[in-house]
């Protein structure tokens, strides 16, 4: 059983930065892609930023050129910069990390940006 664990979150200011940590336990299977996902009240779980095993990265359009995703493929770690953060990126945050076909979800972290 893989475990994430993600860690960073808070309450920041409109303009404000947060970094979010997500490290996968190792495993004896490689580690595929890893990324985030983000659900606010009343909405469903949406795809903020993924990771392959490669290095290749993808973010959502409302992310694009704020948020960066960087990954420490030594230590199954990876990272959500988020700069110029806006009150819609209020949010519970959730890792997740793929074994071939399972994906594996941290227990998320709240991330809360007043106006």
């Amino acid at each position: 059983q893989v475990q994430v664990a993600e860690s960073g979150g808070g309450l920041v200011q409109t303009g404000g930065s947060l970094r979010l940590s997500c490290a996968a336990s190792r495993s004896r299977f490689s580690i595929g892609g890893m990324g985030w996902y983000r659900q606010a009240p009343g909405d469903q779980r949406r795809l903020v930023a993924g990771i392959t095993s490669g290095g290749s990265t993808n973010y959502a359009d409302s992310v694009k050129g704020r948020f960066t995703l960087s990954r420490d493929t030594a230590n199954n770690t990876v990272y959500l910069q988020m700069n110029n953060l806006k009150p819609e990126d209020t949010a519970a945050y959730y890792c997740y990390a793929y074994i071939g076909l399972n994906r594996y979800w941290g227990q998320g972290t709240q991330v809360t940006v007043s106006s």
